[in-house]
């Protein structure tokens, strides 16, 4: 893999930690991603399931694991199948695990390939009685491709139509949200590695460059740092583009006086990081826009000092929005006869600031986890408040990646300039 090897210890322990969660005599099932296609005979670049990478590291395509705590016999209790290669498979589409390597990636010592999964699931079920299999439960998901995981869950329902069958995706997703001290380390990575991207584009922006060109800066960077790329579509939105929130077409050219939104995150061992800035095209901001750049920065600080343990995500949602209600007062975008006339369900501040202000990250930039779950020390949030005024051609956002600590909060993002004389000074040098 082009990222450094993350060490077998933290797959077994998060083995462990599920194995602690399921009824007694169960099987887990968990199925890795399919390659998917373009047109002809093209394909995506493989992206791991991110449960199958969680519980095992095992980031190759056609892999299946079984965890089966209760099995009589120990060498059955985890097994994990891989695609068998060949002097074939070499020349064409390069090295593929080993047993060997697979063993040192996930500690798992049983390892087969892919012709023994029948036989073996079969005798595994044999002293079964719950099947754990996954479906995709993001409370955003709304795709209409039918998975690898999918395509399981409809066969063995069909073959073993007589088990118990249970939800993986709870369980697992409440692990998920806490993240281990080596998956904050990955974490970390991604967010240096897109602190280099950002300097990098800082130093590029100017009058007449093209919100595309910015991009491939930022690629360039992150690519040269060990990443695939980008961890999600990236946004570099020049003027009035950055009041579309998913702007992602970054087509046009950047002009003199105009604001540059760039939510951008790199990627590292399928970790997620995500960042936005916003920065003067020209190297300075205008008066009004230092105004609303800063009413974003204070609300920005103000919701993470909120990100503490026993906190929850509408709560903490409620008394933002009441922070920049105020701001958008002092910016003469409010006044108090919208506030008291404002629909509670979509309160005045909403005009200019639409979105929510976190979200889970780590595997999936917008992680698993139930909005409603209490706050814990390592989990990890964005906090992303923005301000959009069309008419004025603003739209400014800020956001860093925030671990949540045992007294407060650690942010992984703090070396990355956000104060606007900082922003300036960098640009002007």
């Amino acid at each position: 893999m082009r990222y450094e090897h993350i060490g077998k210890e933290l797959f077994i322990k998060n083995r462990e930690k599920l194995k602690a969660r399921l009824k007694p005599n169960s099987a887990v099932i968990v199925c890795s991603n399919d390659i998917m296609p373009t047109n002809a005979d093209g394909t995506m670049p493989f992206r791991q399931n991110s449960n199958m990478l969680y519980l095992s590291g095992i980031d190759q395509e056609e892999s299946t694991l079984i965890i089966a705590p209760d099995f009589p016999d120990e060498r059955m209790k985890e097994v994990l199948f891989l695609r068998e290669t060949n002097e074939h498979i070499a020349v064409w589409e390069g090295h593929k695990y080993t047993q060997e390597e697979a063993e040192n990636t996930s500690g798992i010592k049983t390892i087969m390939w892919n012709d023994k999964f029948e036989q073996t699931l079969k005798t595994i079920l044999a002293e079964t009685e719950h099947i754990y299999l996954y479906h995709n439960e993001h409370i955003r998901n709304s795709t209409e491709v039918e998975t690898r995981s999918d395509r399981f869950s409809q066969w063995i329902r069909k073959t073993y139509p007589t088990y118990e069958y249970e939800r993986l995706a709870p369980v697992i997703y409440d692990l998920r949200t806490v993240k281990e001290p080596r998956e904050i380390e990955l974490m970390q990575k991604a967010c240096d590695i897109t602190e280099k991207g950002f300097r990098r584009a800082m130093a590029f922006t100017k009058p007449g460059a093209w919100e595309f060109e910015v991009e491939a800066e930022i690629l360039h960077e992150f690519v040269r740092n060990r990443s695939k790329g980008f961890a999600y579509t990236p946004i570099i939105a020049g003027g009035a583009n950055a009041c579309v929130l998913h702007y992602i077409e970054n087509k046009d050219q950047l002009k003199d006086g105009d604001l540059l939104l760039m939510d951008i995150g790199a990627e590292y061992a399928n970790y997620a990081s995500d960042l936005t800035r916003t920065i003067p095209v020209n190297g300075k901001f205008s008066k009004r826009q230092r105004e609303v750049y800063n009413a974003v920065l204070r609300v920005k600080k103000a919701a993470t000092e909120m990100l503490v343990p026993g906190n929850r995500i509408p709560q903490y949602h409620k008394e933002v929005g009441k922070i920049m209600t105020s701001e958008l007062i002092g910016l003469g975008l409010l006044d108090q006869t919208d506030v008291k006339n404002e629909d509670p369900n979509w309160p005045a501040y909403k005009k200019y600031f639409m979105h929510g202000t976190s979200h889970h990250i780590g595997l999936d930039v917008h992680d698993v986890a139930s909005i409603y779950t209490e706050f814990k020390p390592g989990m990890v949030f964005t906090v992303e408040p923005g301000i959009y005024i069309p008419q004025e051609g603003i739209g400014i956002r800020l956001e860093d990646d925030i671990q949540i600590t045992e007294n407060g909060q650690f942010n992984l993002m703090r070396n990355i300039p956000i104060e606007a004389e900082e922003i300036e000074d960098i640009m002007n040098q």
